[in-house]
């Protein structure tokens, strides 16, 4: 089941989930921000995600947000779908609804709420959906919304699996991902979850990332990209320094689904920047902060 792995400085992004003025899911908005993204030249396209709000959405909302994703890329770039639940059958649900659509891997995390007492725990989960899972599998290590990190045992042990094809790392810890990309085979792919760290974890060997911030700033991550593979650290250092970790810094006081959403909407993106309960949306001053940032970032290019 493994799958060729994505070029050197592969960006996909993890895109929001747009919502009307009656907080229905707006799968027209959707469509268009995928085409956009495709447009630009990113490697691939994330649905479902963190920044994808998935934890807000109806079972029927995450299906149509795959669906439609799926559909708009057309085949373009690779759809990875966020099949991220507490149980092991409902991770396989969501893979095999991902299947069905057309996705071409899925992300999943570590059972939220939930956390394990021993790495065994962690492997079991991950070894029972993967044993029949329809479709490739990246394990997706976020500690901060899951409660524990992947023990790097089970990183490397699961990488073994035929159906474990990649990680990406959002510990926010560079040591672990240079642990990751040790300890597992060539064939194995790592990616950097946290925007601002990409640059410095090229140097690592990491394969690339999954950033929020591709969808707002596709231009740089981009341009980043082509300066990775080309060796030009000069400029991929420059594009991390002026533009890349200004704006993650500024959008880390906000969270980055609602700070995705404003500046989305700033670029004209999407429509509107309206995000679901518990999650709010900065302050009118916050807004302006946040797209003069986005400004200053597309000026680096």
């Amino acid at each position: 089941m493994r799958e060729p792995k994505f070029r050197h400085g592969a960006v996909s992004s993890p895109i929001v989930t747009p919502f009307d003025a009656d907080d229905d899911f707006d799968a027209d908005a959707l469509a268009s921000h995928v085409e956009t993204i495709v447009d630009a030249g990113l490697d691939g396209i994330v649905p479902c995600g963190t920044t994808g709000e998935f934890a807000s959405l109806t079972d029927e909302e995450r299906r149509t947000a795959v669906e439609t994703t799926v559909e708009a890329a057309n085949g373009r770039v690779p759809v990875i779908a966020g099949a991220a639940d507490t149980t092991v059958s409902g991770v396989r649900d969501r893979l095999r609804f991902a299947a069905e659509a057309g996705a071409d891997a899925g992300l999943i995390t570590l059972p939220y709420y939930h956390t394990s007492t021993d790495p065994d725990g962690q492997r079991a989960f991950f070894e029972r959906v993967a044993d029949d899972a329809p479709l490739p599998i990246y394990l997706y290590d976020i500690p901060a919304t899951v409660g524990e990190s992947i023990d790097p045992d089970v990183v490397a042990d699961l990488a073994a699996h035929e159906s474990v094809v990649g990680l990406k790392d959002t510990s926010g810890d560079i040591s672990a991902v240079d642990t990751a990309i040790d300890r597992t085979s060539e064939e194995f792919t790592v990616f950097q979850g946290v925007d601002a760290l990409l640059y410095p974890s090229a140097s690592l060997g990491v394969d690339g990332g999954i950033n929020a911030l591709s969808q707002v700033i596709p231009e740089v991550f981009v341009s980043l990209g082509e300066a990775l593979r080309a060796g030009d650290d000069d400029r991929a250092l420059a594009l991390h320094r002026e533009a890349i970790a200004p704006l993650f810094a500024r959008c880390g006081d906000h969270g980055f689904a609602p700070a995705a959403k404003v500046a989305a909407t700033h670029r004209g993106f999407i429509p509107d920047p309206r995000v679901r309960p518990p999650l709010t949306l900065p302050d009118a001053a916050a807004r302006e902060a946040i797209a003069a940032d986005v400004d200053a970032a597309l000026d680096a290019v």
